[in-house]
């Protein structure tokens, strides 16, 4: 059972960032929750990739390969996982895409022009150009539905005219565990809050050397009484560099340490499920490997 003084606290919510603090925990804990946010919230990702054309200079294995590592924007919870044995998808378990694109000349290009910008259309193949082909009743199950790929800029392709892609892909539920592509989160961390304790005044020049010493905003400088006093103004921007320790006259005066049960989550989303929602599914999943724990312990018998 987790302490009474337990509690979570939100520092900086973005649309893709989150950055909180969780106090009153242990280590197994607050590790244990960083690698369910990597490996166990699922997601959607390309699974299976039906190459029907691909003149391009990039190998069929190695485009599959882009392909799949491409997020989905799509939310898994409207998913079912398909079956190991299902060679076809239905409208539940699988989402469509299909990639056909060809590259040709501009004939008002300048002669004189060497810009491929210029020279060619569709000579580069973005994941904007994937196309969700809807399955089954997909149109009327999500009939809101804006299934593409999170990011339209990221380039999977270079053509010259003549050559063209056409592929079919389908996408299922997955999670980190089983390939990196079905992780959810760009990065996942934590860090213990940082405790700075000056263990005497520091002053003048002495003061303005232990500035420098932390990163920006670690250490402030007040003017007391006509003197530069440091002072601790916000510890949590350190970086423990430990630069401190290398001045002979400051090493002595400052005492680094870390709050053992004060955890520094950063989770970084890609882009699939906002970084709140991402949270929330790993504390859900979380209690429910802690449920199953106690029906395992409740169906043992004691003697």
């Amino acid at each position: 059972r987790l302490p009474q003084a337990f509690r979570v606290d939100v520092i900086r919510e973005e649309e893709d960032a989150l950055e909180f603090d969780m106090v009153g925990i242990d280590a197994a804990i607050a590790n244990a929750f960083r690698r369910i946010l990597l490996a166990e919230v699922p997601t959607m990702a390309v699974e299976k990739v039906f190459v029907y054309n691909n003149t391009s200079i990039v190998q069929d294995e190695i485009l599959a390969h882009r392909l799949g590592l491409i997020p989905i924007r799509a939310d898994p919870r409207l998913f079912e996982y398909r079956n190991q044995g299902d060679q076809e998808g239905t409208e539940i378990d699988t989402l469509q895409f299909q990639l056909k694109i060809k590259c040709r000349r501009n004939p008002q290009a300048a002669k004189e022009s060497s810009d491929p910008d210029e020279l060619y259309f569709n000579h580069k193949v973005y994941s904007k150009h994937m196309t969700w082909v809807p399955l089954g009743n997909q149109t009327d199950l999500f009939p809101d539905a804006n299934f593409r790929p999170v990011h339209d800029d990221i380039l999977i392709a270079l053509l010259r005219p003549g050559q063209e892609i056409d592929v079919l892909m389908h996408c299922v539920k997955g999670i980190g565990k089983d390939h990196a592509k079905f992780s959810p989160v760009a990065t996942a961390s934590y860090r213990l809050l940082p405790d700075i304790t000056l263990l005497q005044p520091i002053e003048d020049e002495a003061a303005e050397t232990l500035q420098k010493c932390f990163s920006p905003g670690v250490i402030e400088i007040q003017n007391i009484n006509g003197k530069k006093v440091a002072r601790v103004a916000n510890a949590r921007l350190d970086t423990f560099s430990r630069e401190v320790f290398r001045h002979e006259g400051l090493k002595n005066l400052v005492r680094l340490a870390r709050v053992r049960n004060h955890y520094i989550f950063s989770v970084e989303s890609t882009g699939i499920l906002p970084p709140d929602v991402l949270v929330s599914e790993a504390i859900k999943i979380l209690m429910g490997k802690c449920q199953r724990f106690l029906n395992e312990l409740d169906s043992v018998p004691m003697e």
